[in-house]
Order: C-alpha cells, then structure tokens, then sequence
C-alpha cells in the first residue's frame, strides 16, 4: 500500500512538473519570482532601517509579479487567481499613484 502511494504521488508530481511544463509555466514561475523578490527588496530594508518600511521597489516586483500571473491565470482560465491577480494589480497601482501625489505634496512643502 505504502508503495502504491509513492507511485502515485510520484505520478502526479511528474506529471504536473515535468509533462505539464511549457513556455505557460514559466511566465507563471517568473511571475512567483518577481513575488518573492518584493518580499526580499522589503525584508532588507526593513534590516537596513532597523524598522519596518516598504521601499517603492516592493510596488514595481508587486505589479510585474501581478501582471505576469494574471496573463497566466488568464490563460489558465482559473477566476479565483484571474479576480485576486487583477484586485491586486489595482492596489498596487493605486498605492504608487498615492506615493507620487505625496511626493509632490512633500516636494511643495520643503520650498
């Protein structure tokens, strides 16, 4: 029994990893990639400050990561990922829009 389970999970993990594998499949992997990036660039700063930041490059990894996997989730046809990818896309990009207008506001102030 035991080896009938390790066959068949080890049927199933070659089949998704290895014959599933295409072009689709690695947009979608750099797509995690630039994910886990955001998390990285906003870690080290975090240690470099020596206080919790988010650098603005956390908001660039989040929209080319949210991007890349909604064109995957699209592909996919996958509406729970399509939804959260596309939700996620508009905070981002609402978040850098929030940080240009208070860099304008702060610019104003400092003259």
């Amino acid at each position: 029994m035991l080896v009938d389970l390790s066959s068949a999970v080890g049927g199933y993990l070659h089949q998704i990893f290895v014959q599933s594998f295409d072009g689709w499949v690695v947009l979608g992997f750099a797509g995690q990639i630039f994910f886990t990036a955001r998390f990285l660039v906003q870690w080290i700063a975090s240690e470099k400050a020596g206080n919790s930041v988010v650098p603005l490059s956390f908001w660039f990894f989040s929209i080319g990561g949210g991007f890349l996997l909604l064109i995957y989730a699209l592909y996919r046809r996958d509406p729970v990922f399509i939804l959260g990818q596309g939700l996620g896309l508009f905070i981002y990009v609402r978040n850098l829009v929030l940080i240009r207008k208070n860099k304008g506001r702060n610019d104003k102030a400092s003259e």
